[in-house]
């Protein structure tokens, strides 16, 4: 920073030019574009819908606004977003509106520019400070966006019309920067028409001052298409001047929404067990949130979100690790048994719908099931089940669940050839595996062969028997 110029004068005499924030946008796109670099960080699924779509809104100088449920990683976008600006930017020294050198549009720095001319002091500002964000409610104020007068100030002794009594409320300090507002269709219809000016003339009015502050802002809202379309809470003309409207989705696939969780799920490490999760178990976590934003039983205007598939993740580990320690187990792989655990999860991340209500662990009951089961079919040859279901013909049961120990479950493939022959049949088994990764597989087909109907299940709370039909 101390190579940086300092006074206004050697700010001319360096080269630098000053360009708007959506020309500084536009040019920092056009080189992550010509270079194959991703325009956001951490955003799966979206390549070949979302980001085109906001390429060419960057491109074309537009503010923009995110419609989709909740959990689309609209914020995260958004967000993002900051990574497009230049790192660093001068401003006027003590500037609250971040004023650029070259055309100060506040008292303050005018008033400097005019009395020191090129000895004006120059600060530089940090892309992360030129980034502002609300989350609309409905007791946001007009001062709290644009500005208030600030009875401090008029108490030290400047007269009301002093443009120096002025608070600048989160859009002015946004000048020269990105500013987004959550939840767009949430804000009073008054507050929304204080937003016009902003978008469209690209200034702002305080009360009855007889100022004009020519802002240099791109606005990015997010909204929910359930508030923006139906329930008409974004005023007709607001909506008018964001240049691009945007709809972002869900994951489209399970492969997908494995990719999400393996992202942001919080990894549970402990130092006396090792976790190990089989892809089953993972793709049977993606496939609930995936058959749950198809199913009839859950509310889909409220979305389920890809935090559903997270917190199962998460949770499903969790009593997979809390088994492993209660058994004294030092490898801990998540079995069947540990989808028992899914409905404190999930019950908070879904709606179920009106005629359902007071059958909510039902229907969770039956979205875990029906994953199980198609996961089941795609990764087990139907040619094999026969022969693993004969092996129950003479009466013979097997006991799981949550109590029963990762050896004794492998146990039980030395007594049925059948099951042992589907089980080591799994991608990625040889039947040399750990005992705990070996008794995850086992339930699995276990509960597939009951689901596809050639098994019976004796179920009571955790625990399991399986017995011929």
């Amino acid at each position: 920073m101390s190579s940086r110029p300092a006074t206004l004068g050697q700010l001319k005499e360096s080269g630098w030019e000053s360009v708007p924030v959506k020309e500084e946008v536009r040019r920092n796109a056009i080189r992550r574009i010509a270079a194959g670099q991703p325009l956001v960080e951490g955003v799966l699924g979206y390549e070949d819908t979302v980001l085109p779509q906001l390429e060419n809104a960057l491109l074309a100088g537009h503010d923009v606004i995110f419609l989709g449920e909740r959990g689309q990683a609209k914020t995260r976008i958004i967000r993002s977003l900051t990574a497009l600006l230049d790192e660093w930017i001068p401003i006027v020294s003590g500037s609250e509106i971040l004023d650029d050198p070259y055309c100060p549009v506040s008292r303050h720095a005018r008033d400097l520019v005019e009395h020191k001319g090129d000895e004006t002091p120059i600060s530089w500002v940090h892309r992360d400070d030129r980034f502002g964000e609300k989350l609309a409610t409905p007791d946001t104020s007009i001062a709290d966006l644009i500005g208030e007068v600030d009875p401090i100030k008029v108490a030290e002794g400047r007269y009301l019309s002093d443009e120096l009594t002025l608070h600048y409320g989160l859009v002015p300090r946004t000048n020269r920067g990105i500013f987004a507002i959550n939840e767009l269709p949430d804000l009073s219809e008054r507050i929304q028409v204080g937003l016009l000016n902003v978008l469209e003339e690209r200034d702002i009015q305080v009360r009855g001052y007889k100022i004009r502050l020519p802002l240099d802002v791109m606005l990015v809202a997010s909204a929910n298409p359930e508030d923006y379309t139906n329930r008409g809470r974004i005023i007709t003309p607001l909506k008018d001047r964001f240049g691009a409207q945007i709809r972002t989705h869900y994951p489209l696939d399970v492969e997908t929404e494995i990719e999400v969780i393996d992202q942001e799920a919080s990894p549970l490490r402990p130092d006396s067990v090792r976790v190990e999760v089989p892809r089953y178990m993972s793709e049977i976590v993606a496939t609930i949130s995936q058959l749950a934003r198809q199913s009839p039983h859950i509310n889909q205007r409220s979305g389920v979100s890809v935090r559903l598939s997270v917190a199962n993740y998460e949770t499903m580990v969790a009593s997979a690790v809390r088994r492993a320690l209660r058994l004294g187990e030092p490898e801990a792989v998540p079995r069947i048994t540990d989808l028992e655990a899914l409905p404190a999860s999930t019950a908070g991340k879904v709606e179920v719908e009106s005629i359902d209500e007071g059958r909510d662990g039902h229907v969770i009951e039956r979205l875990v099931q029906q994953s199980v089961l198609s996961v089941f079919k795609a990764t087990v040859p139907g040619e094999k089940l026969r022969a693993a279901s004969g092996d129950f013909d003479g009466g013979e049961v097997v006991h799981a669940g949550d109590d029963v120990p990762a050896a004794t479950l492998a146990a039980y493939l030395e007594q049925f050839p059948g099951l042992r022959e589907v089980v080591t049949s799994l991608p990625g088994l040889s039947g040399k595996e750990s005992p705990a990764a070996l008794a995850s597989a086992t339930e699995f087909v276990l509960e597939g062969l009951h689901l596809s109907k050639r098994l019976n299940k004796d179920a009571a709370g955790a625990r399991a028997t399986y017995r011929a039909r």
